[in-house]
């Protein structure tokens, strides 16, 4: 007779919704922009989805704030799914931040009228006649905010799992709307079509490295739960092949979301390819979030198998640097230019990976947010240069801008500055970090490395530096645009990024607190 069949109760699981709060916010708001696409006129979309959006994100950050505020917080919830915890609150309240600052970017549009970023109607083919009619007729797509949404909601989940199946549905979650996003570019519509579809069929194949990775590592350890497999570590009781494979898998698809050499190449074509504010809400929030699983996957899964992947991630760091550093200097576009100046930032940040410290874990989290404000703040720069044919993104465009606006062109040399590492700058805090991490973790080869390869990407920031100030503008040069929004950006990226480089310490003590317990097993 069956447990039913006597009468037993089985009980109800449990789950604390308050800290999950700013997930389920955001993940709720999501649901409701959908309904709202639905049911609500056309004219009044825009007016809804924008607030709503702003209020969704502002909501979860201050819960976030709540939640750490009540005493970092060092337990699994909803059912051991997720992680609550110091590291994982503090990655959660940047993605949040950034997220804020990105839909500034991605409000500051106009559907189809001059200067959006958005096609009017994505569903019209580039160049045809029903493109050209959305257009005039002003239409604003509003689909890209509850897709913004649930794309946030995604990357909350993703370095919160606890385990392999969660995460695997946080990644999936972030990724499907960022594809959609990436396709709906105003200008360069075919561009942004291709990027979006390179990224949809790579990111299908990391998906799959991803949970073939996760089928090994159940068969190991019975279990998809990061601490059950640490356990089973520590056991040596199964299948060394299992085990190794399903970490080689694993950790194919964490690299490609971060984008670490060899698993790079969609990066330049999607960053150039996709809308702006969208390549800024990926290069910001996504990194973050990526590197935050990284993180959690290395210090709780595998924190005792470090002998046998600390070597591959060695060689890992090693050619995105490299790679990232040298690439870059043979780039004539902005954003590509940007992408690949991410790759090798990427590589920098695998050092706190490999020094498996508490140190490298706060270094880390301290670097993710200072290189988050700065890069979107790149990008709003980039959006606001602009000739007839959209985005002035070729190189040659900027000549002369710093006489044709030194303010604008005064602000992105101070960005391309923290992006070297300059003292006195966020990047350079970030940098001094991760590396004293990494020496203290006995990487100190790796630290001459990334060294060299900062010396290496200063080049090609310098470069850009040259040609808006040496250089003559051309008569026919690109304009400058500063809509309202974009200008808050701008200013919150420079507020951060000289905030961060001259008075850091709020911050690195605010790191150092959330990784006093590290992450939750």
């Amino acid at each position: 007779m069956s447990i039913l069949a006597q009468g037993a109760e089985i009980p109800a699981p449990h789950i604390e919704y308050a800290e999950i709060g700013p997930l389920l916010i955001v993940l709720g708001v999501a649901v409701v922009g959908v309904l709202v696409e639905a049911f609500v006129g056309r004219t009044w979309r825009p007016r809804v989805q924008v607030p709503l959006a702003f209020l969704g994100l502002l909501a979860g950050f201050v819960w976030t704030i709540a939640l750490a505020w009540d005493g970092v917080p060092h337990h699994v919830a909803a059912e051991g799914a997720l992680g609550v915890d110091g590291p994982t609150l503090f990655l959660q309240g940047t993605i949040l931040v950034l997220a804020l600052v990105s839909l500034l970017l991605i409000a500051e549009r106009g559907g189809g009228r001059a200067g959006g970023h958005f096609a009017a109607q994505a569903s019209a083919l580039p160049g045809s006649e029903a493109e050209q009619r959305s257009q005039d007729a002003g239409i604003v797509q509003t689909e890209i905010y509850p897709l913004m949404m649930f794309a946030v909601g995604g990357m909350l989940i993703f370095p919160a799992s606890n385990d392999l199946l969660t995460m695997f549905i946080g990644l999936e979650v972030m990724s499907l709307p960022l594809y959609l996003l990436c396709g709906l570019a105003r200008r360069r519509r075919l561009l942004s079509q291709e990027a979006a579809v390179k990224y949809f069929l790579l990111g299908a194949f990391s998906s799959a490295f991803f949970l073939y990775g996760i089928a090994l590592l159940y068969g190991y350890a019975g279990s998809v739960t990061l601490s059950a497999v640490s356990q089973e570590i520590s056991r040596d009781a199964g299948s060394e092949t299992l085990l190794l494979a399903g970490v080689a898998l694993l950790t194919v698809g964490l690299l490609f979301k971060l984008g670490g050499v060899p698993f790079h190449m969609w990066k330049p074509d999607v960053y150039q390819g996709a809308p702006t504010p969208i390549t800024a809400l990926m290069a910001s929030c996504t990194l973050v979030s990526a590197f935050g699983a990284i993180l959690r996957v290395y210090y709780v899964a595998f924190g005792t198998l470090e002998w046998e992947w600390e070597p591959a991630l060695w060689g890992v760091a090693i050619l995105t640097m490299v790679v990232g550093a040298i690439v870059a200097i043979t780039q004539t576009d902005i954003k590509r230019l940007l992408a690949y100046s991410s790759i090798a930032h990427a590589g920098f940040l695998l050092m706190g990976v490999i020094a498996t410290s508490q140190e490298g874990l706060s270094g880390s989290l301290f670097y993710l947010a200072a290189y988050g404000f700065t890069t979107i703040g790149a990008f709003a720069v980039v959006t606001m240069v602009r000739d007839a044919g959209g985005e002035a993104a070729h190189l040659s465009r900027w000549a002369g801008l710093g006489k044709r606006s030194p303010v604008v062109a005064g602000v992105f040399t101070l960005f391309l500055l923290a992006f070297a590492g300059i003292p006195l700058t966020s990047g350079f805090t970030g940098k001094f970090a991760v590396f004293k991490a990494a020496i203290e973790g006995g990487a100190t080869p790796l630290v001459i490395v990334g060294v060299i390869a900062s010396a290496v990407t200063a080049f090609f920031y310098v470069r850009v530096i040259v040609v808006m100030w040496f250089s003559e503008p051309d008569a026919d040069g690109p304009v400058v645009v500063a809509p309202p929004a974009t200008a808050i950006v701008v200013a919150v990226g420079v507020t951060a990024t000289v905030v961060l480089g001259v008075l850091p310490q709020p911050i690195l003590d605010l790191a150092g607190d959330a990784t006093t317990q590290m992450f939750v097993r």
